[in-house]
C-alpha cells in the first residue's frame, strides 16, 4: 500500500513534496521568497523540500495560500496522483 506508515520517506509524502516544489518553481518563487511570504526562515522551506522536516496540514494550507494556489485544488491533485501510483 502506497500510504502505509507516517514517515517523511513515505511515497505519498514524497509525491506531495514534489508537487509543492513544482508549484513553487512554476510560480517562479524562490525558497527565500516563500519563506518570507509565510514568515519563516528559508532553511525551514529547504528542510521541508528535502524531507528533513515533516509538513503539517496547516503549514501546507499556508504555503498554498502564499503561492496563490487553492489548497482544495492542491489536495485534489495530490489525491489523484497518489491513487494513480497505486495502480
Amino acid at each position: 500500500m502506497i500510504t502505509k506508515g507516517k514517515s517523511i520517506h513515505n511515497k505519498a509524502y514524497s509525491i506531495m513534496i514534489t508537487m509543492l516544489r513544482e508549484k513553487r518553481e512554476d510560480k517562479q518563487i524562490t525558497q527565500a521568497d516563500l519563506a518570507e511570504l509565510i514568515g519563516v526562515d528559508q532553511t525551514i522551506i529547504s528542510k521541508i523540500e528535502n524531507r528533513e522536516r515533516r509538513l503539517d496540514v496547516i503549514e501546507l494550507r499556508m504555503i498554498c495560500k502564499a503561492m496563490d494556489y487553492s489548497f482544495i485544488d492542491f489536495i485534489s491533485e495530490l489525491e489523484q496522483k497518489i491513487e494513480s501510483k497505486k495502480r
